[in-house]
């Protein structure tokens, strides 16, 4: 099963040495994921560069859903065997970045 471990931007309240700890402890928890197989992929949203929303017809409309909170922050999408894995994996990553870490089943496609 994948599992989508997330966190928005705000919950990052973490300034000054201690956001260089939290960009060397969460880099060093990910180097584990990868070294144990489970790692697929991650990143996070640049919040430099605006949405856009893009319609069937390719009209292209600056912002993404007006309805919708912004998506923003980072995440990391790993494969384990059960979620008691995917929540001790969450615990890791949310000691490492300072913040809470939301954990959710994400649905892969294998035909994507």
């Amino acid at each position: 099963m994948k599992y989508l471990i997330s966190f928005p931007s705000a919950a990052m309240e973490v300034s000054g040495s201690e956001l260089d700890a939290a960009g060397r402890d969460s880099r060093a928890v990910i180097a584990a994921a990868k070294a144990a197989g489970v790692y697929v992929f991650g990143g996070g949203i640049d919040e430099r560069v605006p949405p856009v929303l893009v319609s069937g017809d390719a009209t292209v409309t600056e912002g993404g859903y007006p309805w919708a909170p912004p998506l923003n922050g980072g995440f990391c999408v790993l494969e384990l065997p059960t979620r008691d894995d995917a929540i001790a994996w969450a615990a890791r990553i949310a000691k490492a970045c300072r913040c809470d870490q939301e954990l959710r089943v994400f649905m892969f496609d294998p035909a994507s």
